[in-house]
C-alpha cells in the first residue's frame, strides 16, 4: 500500500501464529461420525490427490520452466491443498448434496497435514541438497503416528481442563490455547503440527458436546467465527504488503516468465484434480468392496465432477507460501523464492476468481442442486421427527417426576408451561414449493414485534424511565429471542 511501511515478519511466524487456530476451528466444526463414514473418499483426496498434484506440478515446472526438482516440489506442496472455506460456502448456498459437502469439508481438514509434511521434506531437500525416499517415507509414517497420539492427548487434556474450569471465559481461553499446544510441540520436535491440531479438533468435536456447558458453546461459536474471519483477513492483508515487496524484488524476472509459470501451474493443479477424482472414486470400490469408509451405492458421476471442480486454493497455501525460508542452511538465498511466492499468489487468485465464479453455473448445469434441495427437505423431516421424539420423551419424564417427587404446585406449573412452550415451538413440516409455513410467517411477525419493542425500549431510556443497565438486560432477552427465530428460519429447507 502506498505510504505504508512494509510489514516485517519472520516467515516461520506466519505458520506458528496463523495456521493453528484455522485448522483447529475446522476440526471442531467437522462431524466425527461423518468424517469416519466418508473416510475413504476423504483420504483419497486429502492424501492421494495432494501427493499426485505435488508431483504433477514438480514435473511440469521442471521440464517446462527449467526449475530444479526441489524447487518444483516446494511449489507443488504449496499449491496442492485446496481450500475448504470458499467452495464449501458456495456449495452450501447452492444446496449441493450433503455427502459432497462432507467430503469437501473432510478433505479441506486433512489435506493441510499432507501438504505441510510434503512441504517440510521439500524445503529440507532444497536446503541440504540431499533427499532419500525411503527415509522420507519412514519419517512420514512416524510423524503421522506420533501426531495422531499427541493430538488425542491434547484434545483429552483440553476437555478435562475446560470441564474443571467451569467458566465460559476461561474455557474459551483454553480452547484458544489448545491449537497452539497441539501445533507448536510437534513442530518444534521436527513434525508438522497440522495433523496433531486436526486430531485435537476432531477429538473435541466427538467428545465435547456432553462436557462443554451451554453458555460456553454459545459464546464460543461467536468467538471462533469472528477469530477465524479476522485471521483470514489479516493473512490476506499481509499478502498485499508482501506482493508489493515481491514485485519490487522480482523486476529482474521477465514478465512473460512469471505469467507463464502462473498459467502452467494453475492449469496443472486443476487438471490433476480432475484426473485423480474419477479413478480415485471407482478403482478402490472395484478392488475392495469392504475397505474402510466404503458405502453401498456407487458415487454419482455428477457429484464426482463437482468435487473435481472445487479445487480453489486459499488461506493455507497463502500461509505456507509466506512461511518459505529466506535463506538456506548455509546462508545462501532460498532459490527462486520470489518466483515461488508470485506463482503461489497467482494460482490462488486465478482459482478463486475462475472456479469461484463458475462453480454455481457448473452445479446448475450438472443438476446436482436439485438433488441437494430434495435431500435438504428430507433432512428437515428427520429433524422434525427427532424434535418430536425429544418432546415426547420429556413429557414422559415430566409425568414421572411430578408423580414420584410430589412437587409444589408452582414448580409443577412451571415445568408444565415449559413443556407446552416446547410443543408450540416445534417446527412445521416442509411446505410445498412457493409456499410459506406458518412458522415462517410467524417468524416475520415476531421480527416486526421485536422491532417495535426495541424502539419502545430506547424511548423509555431517553425519557429516563429506565437505566442503561436495565435496557441492556431487556435488550439481551430480545436479542436471544430474535436469534432463535433467525436460527429456525436459517435451517429451514425454504
Amino acid at each position: 500500500m502506498p505510504g505504508f511501511p512494509p510489514i516485517e515478519m519472520k516467515p516461520e511466524g506466519v505458520l506458528l501464529l496463523v495456521l493453528p487456530p484455522l485448522i483447529y476451528s475446522a476440526g471442531v466444526s467437522m462431524s466425527w461420525r461423518e468424517f469416519k463414514f466418508n473416510l475413504r473418499p476423504i483420504a483419497l483426496l486429502a492424501v492421494g490427490c495432494v501427493i499426485f498434484t505435488t508431483c504433477a506440478v514438480a514435473v511440469a515446472v521442471h521440464y517446462m520452466l527449467g526449475l530444479p526438482w526441489g524447487v518444483g516440489f516446494v511449489l507443488g506442496a504449496i499449491v496442492s491443498p485446496p481450500d475448504v472455506i470458499a467452495p464449501l460456502a458456495i456449495a452450501r448456498r447452492l444446496g449441493l448434496p450433503h455427502r459432497i459437502l462432507v467430503v469437501l469439508e473432510g478433505e479441506g481438514l486433512a489435506n493441510d497435514a499432507t501438504a505441510l509434511i510434503l512441504y517440510r521434506f521439500a524445503v529440507m531437500a532444497v536446503s541440504t541438497g540431499a533427499f532419500s525416499l525411503s527415509s522420507a517415507a519412514g519419517s512420514f509414517v512416524a510423524i503421522v503416528i506420533c501426531e495422531l497420539l499427541f493430538g488425542i492427548a491434547v484434545g483429552w487434556l483440553s476437555l478435562r481442563l475446560r470441564q474443571w474450569a467451569g467458566d465460559p471465559r476461561v474455557e474459551i481461553t483454553l480452547s484458544l490455547l489448545t491449537p497452539y499446544l497441539a501445533f507448536w510441540v510437534p513442530e518444534h520436535a521436527g513434525g508438522s503440527g497440522v495433523l496433531a491440531t486436526v486430531v485435537a479438533g476432531l477429538y473435541v468435536s466427538r467428545n465435547g458436546p456432553l462436557l462443554i456447558s451451554a453458555a460456553t458453546r454459545l459464546q464460543g461459536i461467536f468467538f471462533w467465527d469472528f477469530a477465524t474471519w479476522l485471521i483470514e483477513g489479516v493473512l490476506f492483508l499481509i499478502v498485499g504488503f508482501e506482493t508489493r515487496a515481491l514485485v519490487e524484488a522480482s523486476k529482474s524476472l521477465p514478465v512473460h516468465d512469471i505469467i507463464s509459470a502462473i498459467a502452467i501451474t494453475t492449469v496443472i493443479v486443476i487438471v490433476a484434480r480432475f484426473i485423480w477424482v474419477f479413478p480415485g472414486a471407482y478403482l478402490p470400490r472395484l478392488l475392495s468392496k469392504r475397505s474402510p469408509g466404503a458405502t453401498n451405492e456407487p458415487p454419482p458421476r455428477r457429484g464426482i465432477a463437482i468435487v473435481g471442480f472445487t479445487g480453489i486454493r486459499g488461506v493455507v497455501s497463502l500461509a505456507v507460501a509466506l512461511a518459505l525460508p529466506l535463506t538456506l542452511d548455509n546462508g545462501d538465498p532460498f532459490p527462486h523464492r520470489d518466483l515461488i511466492l508470485l506463482v503461489s499468489f497467482g494460482v490462488i487468485f486465478l482459482t478463486v476468481v475462475g472456479i469461484g465464479s463458475t462453480l454455481p453455473f457448473v452445479a446448475r448445469v450438472l443438476g446436482v442442486t436439485e438433488y441437494g434441495h430434495f435431500e435438504a427437505k428430507h433432512e428437515r423431516e428427520k429433524e422434525i421427527a427427532a424434535r418430536r421424539e425429544l418432546v415426547a420423551a420429556s413429557r414422559k419424564e415430566l409425568n414421572r417426576i411430578v408423580k414420584e417427587r410430589q412437587l409444589p404446585e408452582g414448580l409443577a406449573r412451571f415445568l408444565e408451561t415449559r413443556h407446552e412452550m416446547r410443543v408450540r415451538a416445534l417446527p412445521d413440516p416442509p411446505a410445498k414449493d412457493g409456499e410459506f409455513t406458518p412458522a415462517t410467517r410467524g417468524a416475520i411477525m415476531v421480527r416486526e414485534i421485536i422491532s417495535i419493542e426495541r424502539k419502545l425500549l430506547h424511548k423509555l431510556l431517553r425519557e429516563g424511565k429506565i437505566t442503561d443497565e436495565t435496557r441492556r438486560r431487556i435488550e439481551r432477552d430480545l436479542d436471544l429471542e430474535e436469534a432463535v427465530v433467525d436460527n429456525r428460519e436459517k435451517n429451514s429447507p425454504l
